[in-house]
């Protein structure tokens, strides 16, 4: 093996690419040839194992794909609760398996639709408005809630949608414990890349903890949180950035919930998490089997979680939006395809597939199709689910993992030196160290040195006629003149009643969420109860990264 090695870097040294062309994004150096040396002190029981068994590697069942298929969650998410609830529609009569809710910039940031500050944003960005519980009851209608698992992509409005949705359900003689989805709910990578947030971490950490708490006691089929990396990636982290921090996030979600008092079986089982796939294929395979096993040996060893539930590192994951191109968008049916089949060989539960429009355009219905059925082919036609974790043994695959498992190491001793995450996160670290990836990332596309088709190489002049799909002119104004309506005809004392409890349990160390579920009921509004927090909580400005 080391003679065949030493033939093709002899052979290589006279050839013109060089040795930046065989790097991943992490920056790893990819060997041209991988054997048995590489993996030296590998132990197949301890650091593989099989399917469905500790340390998880090799998938969180032990039948994978091949027992049942993981769930196809598309967005079906447009500006108005009618249209999403249509496009929900559609999207499970064509065979989705769950759905995902987005949220239009107003509702993100926490403010109702008649807020003065978002006029011209209302129902924007691919998603639905969100200001009551009038919202979540029409973009549910008609929709079983006890078959179908409801993703809500939200964030620091969290609290908030979950009490509507649990509002939505009570009304519909749902009980709680029956409800199947899962909330973003994941505030820390706010402050480190996608920045919605409003009050400062540690308050906004109060309320994470009060929706896992709440789940924990009453929704044992509900995700309370998905740790995020997504997002992480999408502003520019490599893939083991992506991997490190969004671990170290889970686990200060677990310490957290400790603290609380809450005894770490009762919680951890339902941690759930939503990786990034981008477009290095073998590189996102052994993210997820790394992350798999330092969950698992983290949480067993370290916080003496019993239950192997709570060592199960389960995982959403989605299509890079990044990676899109507007030039030549058809290129992105190839890219998305590619990444689909690297998450589901690297063992995920649920998946998402980005429309191929999406760099310039909210999807379009034929891209949505197309993004459907991607999904549906790789799983009746490719043959892949047919064998459990067919890539495990592999050179390359386990060295890969090794390597990526012991950068996150590093990462995560520069993380604790800092005073663990929300330190890091006050000091700027998780900021810079992306901000620093995405530049350099930026700077190999400018100078070549990654090639992305279409767009600094195979160039194509000519311009084709883009199909885009816009929000209706007339439907900001409908959406305020409802929600107007419902605040003259609520009562307005018991609406001031809740608001005033808000305030008071925010003040106090109570769970917050019995009061929200008492407010939605009463007609209070997205925007009143963020606003009532804000009364207490304050707001936060990060600081500022160039």
């Amino acid at each position: 093996m080391k003679a065949a090695k030493a033939k093709i870097k002899e052979k290589e040294a006279g050839q013109s690419r060089g040795e930046e062309s065989f790097k991943n994004l992490s920056g790893f150096e990819v060997r041209p040839l991988y054997g048995p040396e590489d993996v030296s002190g590998f132990n197949y029981k301890k650091d593989l194992g099989l399917p469905g068994e500790y340390p998880y590697v090799r998938g969180v069942h032990q039948t994978m794909y091949r027992g049942r298929p993981w769930t196809i969650r598309q967005l079906g998410s447009l500006s108005s609760p009618a249209e999403a609830n249509l496009r929900i529609r559609q999207l499970i009569e064509m065979g989705a398996t769950g759905v995902s809710i987005c949220l239009d910039m107003p509702t993100i940031m926490g403010r109702d639709s008649d807020d003065p500050l978002c006029k011209g944003e209302v129902g924007s960005c691919g998603g639905v408005a969100i200001d009551s519980m009038v919202d979540v009851r029409n973009v549910l209608e008609g929709i079983d809630l006890n078959e179908i698992s409801i993703n809500f992509v939200t964030n620091a409005q969290s609290a908030a949608v979950l009490a509507m949705f649990c509002a939505v359900a009570e009304e519909r003689k749902v009980p709680l414990n029956r409800l199947m989805g899962t909330l973003q709910n994941d505030i820390l990578k706010e402050y480190q890349a996608q920045k919605s947030f409003y009050f400062p971490p540690r308050p906004s950490m109060r309320l994470i903890m009060d929706t896992i708490e709440f789940c924990s006691q009453h929704m044992p089929k509900f995700n309370p949180i998905s740790i995020s990396g997504y997002h992480l990636g999408s502003a520019g982290a490599t893939p083991i950035q992506e991997l490190a921090f969004m671990l170290a996030n889970g686990f200060c979600y677990v310490e957290e919930g400790i603290y609380r008092g809450m005894p770490v079986d009762t919680f951890a089982p339902r941690l759930s998490f939503f990786f990034k796939v981008h477009n290095d294929f073998f590189e996102n395979i052994a993210k997820f089997r790394a992350a798999r096993r330092i969950w698992a040996k983290t949480m067993r060893e370290k916080y003496g979680a019993k239950n192997p539930r709570s060592w199960m590192f389960r995982v959403h994951t989605q299509t890079a939006g990044s990676s899109l191109t507007a030039q030549q968008p058809e290129n992105n049916i190839i890219r998305t395809t590619i990444q689909a089949l690297a998450a589901i060989l690297a063992g995920t539960q649920s998946l998402h597939t980005n429309g191929f429009d999406e760099a310039f355009s909210i999807p379009s219905p034929r891209s949505e199709k197309l993004a459907l059925r991607t999904q549906q082919i790789i799983l009746h036609e490719s043959g892949v689910i047919n064998t459990v974790d067919p890539l495990g043994g592999s050179y390359y695959m386990e060295s890969l993992t090794q390597q990526m498992e012991y950068e996150c190491y590093k990462y995560f001793e520069a993380i604790e030196k800092l005073g663990g995450v929300i330190s890091a996160v006050e000091k700027g670290f998780f900021q810079r160290e992306i901000a620093e990836a995405a530049y350099r990332y930026q700077k190999d596309v400018d100078e070549k040195k990654r090639i992305i088709v279409g767009v600094n190489e195979f160039i194509e002049d000519e311009e084709h006629e883009k199909e885009l799909r816009l929000v209706d002119p007339e439907f900001e104004r409908k959406k305020i003149e409802d929600l107007k309506k419902l605040k003259r005809e609520r009562n307005a004392e018991n609406v001031a009643a809740c608001i005033d409890e808000i305030r008071k349990t925010a003040k106090g160390h109570d769970n917050t969420m019995p009061c929200l579920i008492r407010a939605a009921k009463a007609h209070v509004t997205l925007g009143e109860m963020i606003g009532a927090f804000r009364d207490v909580f304050g707001e936060y400005r990060d600081m500022k990264i160039f």
